[in-house]
């Protein structure tokens, strides 16, 4: 589940909608979350070894109204509005 580009990083990328978040990474996408935070808690734990790898890391993890193809808006307040 890593992303390897030439300059020794990976990325991670959650995808998805309630019930169905995946974890994006190399171009391959991993298994189903029943939610965001369950995803990012698989990223988190495969950035951790890309970490001990050396790897620069990047995790995105998508807001409730971002643009990402899959993502849905939940009507609630971000921290910074609630």
């Amino acid at each position: 589940m890593r992303m390897q580009e030439a300059t020794g990083s990976a990325v991670y990328r959650l995808r998805g909608s309630e019930g169905e978040w995946r974890v994006d990474a190399d171009g391959e996408v991993g298994m189903a979350y029943a939610s965001k935070e369950a995803a990012f808690e698989a990223a988190v734990a495969a950035a951790t070894n890309a970490i001990r790898d050396g790897y620069d890391v990047t995790i995105t993890v998508p807001g409730a109204g971002a643009s990402m193809l899959g993502t849905e808006d939940t009507g609630r307040p971000g921290p910074a509005e609630g």
